[in-house]
């Protein structure tokens, strides 16, 4: 459960992958100028992969800082407790209220096979976090995350892990996505069993894997996922605003190290171009 916990807590990023100037492909970026008085870094991880092994400009970027800042703090001992309350859809509502007889007959035949468990246990679960148990059946190897990796070299550090957001005002973000947008995204991974989602994550892994962050962001716009396209401003842009300061503030005090799903780099309301705007310079570390 512990494990499942988590992967729900990074699904954001998983599901999260215009410019009138590309960036390079970099997972790591350095931040510097604008008063710092030393460089922090930014780091764009995947949350679920075969291999999360941290390469050697990663490792350094770690040890040249003081603190690890994530989207969440993982670290908190709360938030499996906290993460189970926010699985639920408001208002006693439930999938069947979402459906039609024949859809949830799709969806039932469909959860049934692929988790082994009738559908009217997940009755109340956030259509979201329904698709989100699905994603290590993509991957098609033990789970590995770069969040994890990184927390284990904090940990050997012995520095303190905190995050940009809170596991609250994460799990609001599926309140504001409507429940039938995200219902409609299950659908249709049931309607062709996985195929779509699968051959997309292969290729997000893919571009991932290239660095390619402006692949990944392109990507996600052509997504055919509702949740992703309808309301990016929400999964992404919202978010990335509200990092801004907290990114600042962080870096003042100390030199940190963000690591925070790689579909948040790029874009006009990227990250890296957010901190541009906010007068840092910010450039790749090959």
């Amino acid at each position: 459960m512990k494990k499942l916990l988590l992967c729900l807590a990074l699904c954001l990023g998983v599901f999260n992958l215009s410019c009138a100037q590309e960036l390079e492909k970099s997972l790591l970026w350095e931040i510097s100028g604008n008063g710092l008085k030393e460089s922090s870094f930014l780091y764009g991880t995947i949350h679920m992969t075969c291999n999360a092994t941290l390469d050697e400009d990663v490792q350094k970027a770690m040890k040249d800082t003081k603190l690890l800042v994530l989207e969440l703090d993982i670290d908190d001992p709360s938030m499996q407790t906290t993460m189970m309350s926010g699985l639920y859809m408001k208002d006693g509502k439930t999938i069947k209220d979402l459906v039609s007889a024949e859809e949830y007959e799709t969806l039932s035949k469909f959860i049934k096979e692929q988790m082994g468990m009738p559908l009217e246990s997940l009755g109340n679960v956030k259509p979201f976090f329904i698709s989100a148990m699905f994603l290590p059946k993509l991957l098609g190897c033990p789970i590995q995350s770069y969040e994890e990796e990184l927390m284990k070299v904090a940990h050997e550090q012995e520095e303190e892990i905190l995050g940009l957001e809170t596991v609250e005002e994460q799990l609001n973000v599926f309140d504001e996505i409507p429940y039938k947008d995200q219902v409609a995204d299950l659908l249709r991974s049931a309607k062709d069993n996985l195929a779509h989602d699968k051959e997309s994550f292969d290729k997000m892994l893919k571009l991932y894997d290239t660095e390619d962050i402006e692949g990944m962001d392109t990507m996600m716009k052509e997504d055919k996922n509702l949740s992703t396209t309808k309301h990016r401003d929400k999964l992404l842009d919202n978010r990335n605003k509200n990092w801004i300061s907290k990114i600042e503030d962080f870096s003042k005090k100390q030199p940190t190290f963000f690591g925070v799903g790689a579909g948040h780099l790029a874009g006009e309301n990227g990250v890296i171009k957010l901190l541009r705007k906010a007068g840092y310079t910010v450039k790749a570390v090959n």
